[in-house]
């Protein structure tokens, strides 16, 4: 049978993740199809139509889904998985908000975070916080799977483009509405898909010397993080959080500025390419898995760093 990939995006561009959820998607070897749920959104399925391993688009275009909200997208969702073994999207908010809806609708399992993808049927996903990783079987007749899509390698431009066939909305007692959106605008690159990411700690000790930390990421056009005790301090945004109750970056290269590196912390850069650690505490457990370390006050550290860029 088919595989289903959930696309995301705002309706006029395909997000980063979703070339990422199909190349976890071409691990199962089967025909894939691409569902662009929105409004206005035809740009976006032309888009998906280019990307290799897709053989048809499904076009639900209707107002229904303008601000792809849970209900009405796992109202549809749930009406299309029963033809298809498995129905892949990915593991941000939009996914976790609307896969599970499916699951209940459909009355089926859900393995979510799926970093690696073993066979048909078997799938491993991180536990205890990112430090261990269990295998999960799955025997359900349609395979739900929430895929983190830094753990897997996009698929580029096919030399086809496949066709777009419209779908009908499914009506929906809709108990939610959407109200409005608050994003903050920026011209730093998004922290998900960034090259590079500078992130700072409690350590910072005020939103104004966080400011240091931007400094930096604009030299080095970089995206600016936080650490979970740095946005509860009131430091940084919540957007800015990484880690696994955050946002999961994997950088070519992550500076840790004053993050002693929890648990939760490190389990959200696990996939970067390169750590640099900066922290006046010599045994700050950070250490333990960067690549270059600076036992250094960061106050003094990170003016250094700037001038020498």
């Amino acid at each position: 049978m088919s595989i289903l990939v959930i696309a995301e995006h705002d309706n006029a561009l395909l997000a980063a993740n979703t070339a990422k959820v199909l190349g976890a998607a071409s691990r199962l070897n089967a025909e894939v199809h691409l569902l662009v749920m929105g409004h206005g959104c035809t740009a976006v399925s032309e888009q998906g139509s280019r990307l290799a391993g897709v053989s048809k688009v499904l076009l639900a275009d209707d107002a229904l889904y303008e601000h792809q909200l849970a209900e009405p997208c796992a109202a549809l969702v749930s009406r299309l998985a029963t033809q298809y073994r498995h129905v892949l999207a990915p593991a941000s908010t939009f996914g976790k908000d609307m896969l599970p809806r499916v699951a209940a609708l459909l009355g089926v399992g859900l393995v979510a975070d799926v970093v690696a993808i073993e066979s048909e049927d078997i799938f491993v996903r991180p536990v205890y916080a990112g430090n261990a990783l269990a295998r999960v079987q799955s025997l359900d007749p349609v395979t739900l799977l929430t895929v983190r899509a830094t753990a897997f390698e996009p698929v580029a431009e096919g030399e086809e483009v496949v066709p777009v066939e419209g779908i009908t909305p499914v009506a929906v007692d809709n108990a939610s509405r959407f109200v409005r959106d608050e994003l903050r605008v920026s011209a730093r690159p998004e922290l998900t898909s960034a090259r590079v990411v500078v992130s700072g700690g409690r350590g910072l000790g005020s939103k104004e010397q966080f400011a240091l930390l931007e400094r930096l990421a604009d030299k080095l056009g970089a995206a600016v993080g936080a650490s979970r005790a740095a946005v509860d301090a009131g430091l940084a945004d919540n957007d800015q959080q990484v880690g696994q109750t955050g946002k999961i970056v994997a950088p070519e290269l992550y500076i840790a500025v004053g993050i002693s590196g929890a648990i939760q912390h490190l389990a959200g850069i696990k996939d970067a390419k390169i750590i640099v650690a900066i922290n006046k505490d010599e045994d700050a457990p950070i250490f333990q898995v960067a690549d270059y370390g600076l036992v250094a006050d960061l106050f003094t550290a990170l003016p250094e760093l700037e001038n020498m860029l």
